[in-house]
């Protein structure tokens, strides 16, 4: 079933995308589609979303007013009809390129190609807590299997791309990086000169899962309160954002006696507000490729203390615009974080220094140029294949 975020008839001549996600909810995958969509000229590409499952929590965040949802209501596991559901739904939209994202959604590069849909686009934003070391055996067959009928591979990060090539075994020239961009003016600092703030709140955004090692961020504080064991700072942590680990974490908190020391307060919808009141920034994940809120920290001007894995060095420059360590070594993200509170100073440089390298390297104008020079490329390659492209029309 269609869902219309704003109704009206595109023009059949501009060319579509097929998002292909698994569903529109919280996520920076989400963000980032959502500011392509509405950022790239809708001279040159029409587009439509279609979500395995139907969660669209960030609908709203579509601001034009041609993009339509489809809802497949895929079951768990695999299912056969969820891809005949979606042939038929290519062969009635008959789109010029079909984008998936993430493993989950690579195997419908195949339907789509049964469809006739000329060009197939896979992304890799990162991996699951499944595949944290990338080399998830069936997973990666499958990646190898699909290499026929994906015309690129687009990874978001330099790791990501040595992963593919090396470990994957994608060829060199199927591989497209299109690095992520945050928006500049949304995420920034508070207006005004800082002033040291009362109360100092070490935060972290993201989905409550074992990737993002919340339960060793609950270790980090632990650590960092006994290296203050007296008065002299009010330190508080947040951990934003919903997930399966929020309610253990709760009750880890809540057996720990630490008040409203931790606030964990599930999914928001004001995070540029939210990271204005935070003095650092912590990911302690165990595997990242190129974390939005990272991105979105950087350029609201705050100092990141992050794991050592993934695309995070490609972001945060060690000793320059934060901290890396081991995402294990609970001590060196302890340590880090110590000599912000004890440093305003150091805190504030660099802070400044994240927000430049942002603003210099990760520019949303320049993803957004990147996919659609992506398509327009591959679409053009296709134009000189007719036959390809009468298979859509048939």
């Amino acid at each position: 079933m269609a869902h219309p975020v704003k109704g009206a008839p595109a023009h059949d001549d501009i060319p579509l995308v097929a998002h292909v996600v698994y569903s529109f909810g919280c996520g920076g995958l989400q963000t980032l589609l959502a500011e392509c969509i509405n950022r790239m000229l809708a001279a040159h590409y029409r587009h439509a979303i279609i979500c395995l499952t139907p969660a669209k929590d960030y609908a709203d965040r579509i601001d034009r007013p041609d993009v339509v949802f489809h809802d497949l209501h895929k079951p768990p596991g695999n299912s056969i009809a969820t891809h005949v559901r979606l042939w038929r739904l290519l062969r009635r939209l008959r789109p010029a390129v079909l984008h998936t994202y993430n493993v989950g959604t690579i195997e419908y590069n195949a339907t789509a190609w049964l469809a006739g849909v000329p060009v197939r686009i896979h992304a890799e934003h990162g991996r699951d807590s499944v595949e944290i070391d990338g080399r998830h055996r069936r997973y990666n067959v499958l990646r190898r299997l699909l290499i026929p009928v994906v015309d690129a591979y687009v990874p978001v990060s330099n790791d990501l791309v040595d992963w593919l090539r090396g470990t994957v075994g994608i060829p060199e020239k199927k591989i497209a990086m299109v690095i992520n961009g945050v928006d500049t003016a949304r995420y920034a600092p508070a207006p005004g000169p800082a002033a040291a703030p009362p109360t100092i709140w070490i935060g972290t955004v993201g989905r409550a899962d074992r990737i993002k090692n919340h339960a060793g961020l609950l270790d980090i504080f632990e650590r960092v309160l006994a290296r203050f064991p007296g008065s002299e700072y009010d330190l508080r942590l947040a951990i934003v954002g919903d997930g399966p680990l929020l309610e253990t974490l709760r009750s880890r908190v809540a057996a720990q006696a630490w008040g409203d020391r931790v606030w964990l307060p599930g999914a928001r919808g004001d995070i540029a507000g939210l990271l204005r009141t935070f003095s650092v920034f912590v990911l302690p994940s165990l595997s990242e490729a190129s974390p939005v809120v990272v991105l979105e920290a950087m350029a609201s001007a705050l100092p990141v203390v992050a794991s050592r894995v993934g695309g995070l060095p490609q972001l945060v420059l060690d000793g320059e615009t934060g901290a890396l360590a081991d995402a294990a070594d609970v001590e060196a993200f302890a340590d880090a974080i110590a000599r912000y509170i004890r440093d305003p100073e150091l805190r504030l440089a660099h802070g400044a220094a994240g927000r430049s390298h942002v603003q210099a390297g990760f520019s949303m104008d320049a993803m957004v140029a990147g996919y659609d020079a992506l398509y327009s490329r591959h679409l053009a390659r296709k134009k000189r294949w007719p036959v390809l492209f009468r298979r859509l029309r048939a």
